[in-house]
């Protein structure tokens, strides 16, 4: 016997002029029980289980909306189609208020009434059976495009492909591609990773090259400005694009949502990635030029990016701009840092141009790999995109923004780098000296596995600081993280499934780079 497609309670006191169209639903796979008022109606519901109400407003005795809110009483979540004769909006929308689904005005034909039946109830089959044969043919053309020639702008449409794919299997749990789409972005990593040793050398004083993060102020705000905007740049530390995609619907009514995407620099870490946003150079040449900050962060990596706001003016003043008068710059560590500022709205919005650095994400990451606790709310990639987008639908940053966007200003929203888990272990050889980070690590005379690492030799030609004779650094591709021989077991065991940055992925590569204003603003 073949399934029912659903059980479709139909409502109406003229149910026998219906029988034509009830035989339609029959016929496409639906069992439809008709009755023919209010009260049969909810006691039937008391005592069975429907998957849809179809509902006539106009009935004898208990009326259409009387039983919409006695059937909601007893099944909250039961699906209604309001089915009427009126065209009054003050019906519509009493009705709308009451949660029904639909909305119909007779006369209906058997078609409207089985379009709205497939929305409602077969929705999530079609989208599976849709995302099934789209993604199908996708992996066949992400695969073709890995055997040939990438480009950079070729690399950004595959990571965005692969996150909108992982976004929509978020919603399609029960569909079986999951493990089929981690292996193929597995597989994509280790071709960028290819891609990335071959060409990153060459972007660094070549024209043709994508955008870095060295050219987000030059080619972003400084423009900006220069247009007579008033620039709010926030920079969300360790924002991936995944995580972007999943926010990026909660703006699109209040918001005119231009996303591009750029690449950050190596390593993929805050010390170097945030300070070549800001200073508009590579790290390399942010130690020549400020020796003495670079110097302090050798004991101290955090004390790299203290200065955030004065390599800003000093890259803007480069450009042409003289903002010291008409700046802000806030870090944000919490809540309690975000309200602050929401309370001083006024003056944080003041000037030509406002920086804010949001660390809720980085810290995010961190906090999940030293607490079991976190480690279980937050298991999988799912659950840390979803993590992410509860933060930012009721953090204060998003009344920030739209206070921004409303007093006339563009926003320019981005990251400095993202992350990656890091899942399986890659064994390195170095001296007491050596940097601690995960998927990075520069010193003397470092030593890995060219097939899980990128070693950088001539650390200039990669846009990164000499240091002593011999300094070389070690970048983990793929999802490698790098541990020592000592105790290797031990730590990788301890570090296993940790979200980590410094390396080269798509993931902590390529970003979002976001441009927001009023849908009113020109």
């Amino acid at each position: 016997m073949k399934r029912s497609k659903g059980h479709i309670l139909w409502v109406d006191d003229e149910i026998d002029h219906l029988k034509s169209h009830i035989l339609f639903l029959e016929e496409r796979g639906y069992k439809v029980t008709p009755v023919t008022n209010g009260e049969d109606a909810v006691n039937l519901v008391q005592k069975n289980r429907y998957d849809l109400i179809l509902l006539d407003e106009m009935l004898t005795g208990m009326d259409g909306l009387q039983a919409l809110s006695s059937i909601h009483e007893v099944k909250p979540m039961l699906p209604v189609i309001m089915i009427t004769k009126s065209e009054e909006e003050n019906l519509m929308e009493e009705a709308i208020g009451q949660s029904i689904e639909d909305y119909l005005t007779k006369p209906v034909n058997p078609s409207q009434i089985l379009s709205s039946c497939k929305r409602i109830l077969e929705k999530r089959r079609i989208s599976r059976e849709k995302l099934t044969r789209e993604y199908t043919m996708e992996f066949g053309e992400i695969a073709s495009l890995l055997e040939i020639e990438a480009t950079p702008s070729t690399w950004i449409d595959i990571h965005l492909k692969l996150s909108e794919r992982e976004l929509e299997l978020d919603n399609h749990p029960d569909i079986g591609l999951h493990q089929t789409l981690h292996d193929q972005r597995k597989e994509c990593n280790h071709a960028f990773g290819r891609f990335i040793e071959k060409n990153y050398a060459q972007w660094i004083n070549g024209l043709n090259r994508p955008v870095l993060s060295v050219d987000i102020v030059r080619h972003v705000i400084a423009p900006s400005i220069n247009s007579g905007y008033r620039v709010l740049f926030v920079v969300i530390d360790n924002l991936r694009m995944d995580q972007w995609l999943t926010i990026e619907p909660l703006l699109h009514a209040d918001y005119s949502v231009d996303r591009k995407a750029y690449y950050s620099i190596l390593p993929t870490a805050t010390p170097f990635s945030r300070n070549a946003l800001f200073a508009g150079m590579f790290p390399g040449d942010i130690a020549g030029k400020y020796p003495e900050l670079w110097k302090k962060g050798e004991e101290d990596e955090t004390s790299r990016n203290r200065h955030e706001a004065m390599l800003l003016l000093d890259q803007l003043a480069h450009i042409g701009l003289d903002l010291k008068s008409e700046f802000r710059y806030e870090k944000v560590f919490d809540s309690e840092d975000a309200g602050r500022l929401v309370n001083h709205m006024n003056g944080l919005l003041s000037g030509t141009l406002t920086a804010l650095v949001i660390n809720f994400v980085d810290i995010l990451a961190h906090q999940r790999n030293e607490s079991r606790i976190l480690k279980q709310i937050v298991p999988d990639e799912s659950a840390y995109r979803a993590m992410t987008r509860n933060w930012f639908e009721r953090s204060p940053l998003l009344q920030i923004l739209r206070t921004a966007v409303k007093s006339g200003h563009r926003v320019v929203l981005t990251s400095d780098h993202g992350s990656i888990k890091a899942s399986r272990g890659a064994m390195v050889y170095a001296d007491r000296e050596t940097s601690t980070n995960l998927r990075y690590k520069y010193g003397k005379g470092i030593r890995g596995d060219d097939k899980q690492v990128m070693n950088i030799k001539d650390p200039p030609k990669c846009g990164l600081p000499a240091g002593p004779l011999s300094t070389n650094y070690l970048l983990a591709k793929e999802d490698y993280y790098l541990v020592y021989p000592t105790n290797y077991h031990r730590y990788l065991s301890l570090y296993k499934d940790s979200y980590q940055h410094g390396g080269i992925s798509l993931q902590e590569m390529i970003l979002p780079l976001i441009i927001m204003e009023g849908h009113e603003n020109p």
